[in-house]
């Protein structure tokens, strides 16, 4: 079928992804986990940002605003900020992440940044099917 000759023409979109998660535009992923709101990297952004050497988190009760930055990660080829796709209050960040960012390169999807509570507000989320359409979209 068409889809497997497209994979294979454009290796980048092997990428994984998981239908229970919503995605943001600017690659983060989010997961509803009862009250709190669980933040982490897509496959997609940590295999364009490269092997990860640093990553700088917020701390325990520093509020999110909606599209504004909350992390950074360091990468062997740039410093990339990582937004947040909800608005709330931090917590608790992934302290494991600060002495092994390489855990992201290696499961983004379980390597979460940052637990939020109080969700005041939601960036229009993708689905997966969404947001895979809209990485391609930006190729």
């Amino acid at each position: 079928s068409n889809k497997i000759n497209n994979n294979q023409r454009k290796g980048e979109f092997n990428m994984e992804l998981r239908e229970e998660l919503l995605y943001s535009k600017s690659h983060e992923w989010v997961k509803e986990e009862g009250e709190e709101m669980v933040i982490g990297l897509t496959d997609y952004a940590q295999s364009e940002l490269g092997d990860l050497v640093f990553v700088n988190l917020p701390e325990e009760g520093d509020e999110l605003t909606v599209g504004e930055a909350f992390a950074d990660v360091e990468s062997v080829k740039a410093v990339s900020d990582v937004y947040a796709p909800v608005a709330g209050t931090v917590s608790e960040i992934n302290e494991e992440l600060l002495d092994a960012p390489e855990k992201i390169n290696e499961a983004p999807y379980e390597a979460w940044l940052v637990r939020v509570k109080d969700v005041t507000e939601k960036e229009a989320l993708l689905s997966a099917e969404e947001y895979q359409t809209f990485v391609e979209s930006e190729q």
